[in-house]
């Protein structure tokens, strides 16, 4: 092998490990930004002798509380919106958990009046905390793939906010 081929093979290992030092560090950040933006990805569910389970969710940088959770059976993320009436599911994301869309009807949203599509889940969870037979709403103006999980899962849970933390109780039967 020649000195020319030499000086070749070597530029090529050094970009060659250029890359993959970037790729590596890539893969880092986008875990350091997702833990970020989802600080409770890893729910756990505590339960009391007086029967209740209990879930801590952590509210994020931006100052809400998204954590993963569960649509009949299927891995979702919910962001949680008191504010909001029912669930509300983007309509990709509906599609991708084949929600079958219900009566049209029009929502009202922080961005004016929207259609959205009358839906029932089967199961609702997070963590442990299991509900059934949930109302949403399929909403093809949402963009994004955070379920906003509303009113219509939390009024039957109680949830507390201290400090930086969300308590969600479900009392058992």
């Amino acid at each position: 092998m020649s000195a020319s081929e030499q000086k070749k093979m070597g530029t090529g290992m050094y970009v060659l490990a250029w890359l993959v030092f970037g790729g590596l560090l890539a893969f880092y950040f986008q875990d350091l930004l997702e833990e970020q933006h989802n600080p409770n990805q890893q729910t756990s569910t505590s339960y009391a002798e007086d029967g209740f389970r209990e879930v801590s969710l952590q509210r994020n940088k931006y100052g809400h509380y998204v954590t993963n959770g569960k649509i009949n059976g299927h891995e979702v993320v919910f962001m949680l919106d008191t504010g909001a009436t029912g669930v509300a599911i983007p309509a990709a994301v509906a599609a991708r958990l084949n929600i079958k869309r219900g009566q049209r009807y029009m929502t009202q949203t922080a961005n004016g009046t929207a259609p959205a599509y009358a839906a029932r889940l089967d199961t609702v969870s997070v963590g442990d905390i299991e509900l059934t037979n949930i109302a949403a709403g399929i909403s093809p103006g949402l963009q994004s793939e955070q379920i906003l999980l509303g009113m219509s899962f939390l009024k039957h849970i109680e949830f507390t906010q201290r400090g930086d933390t969300l308590i969600l109780r479900q009392y058992l039967p």
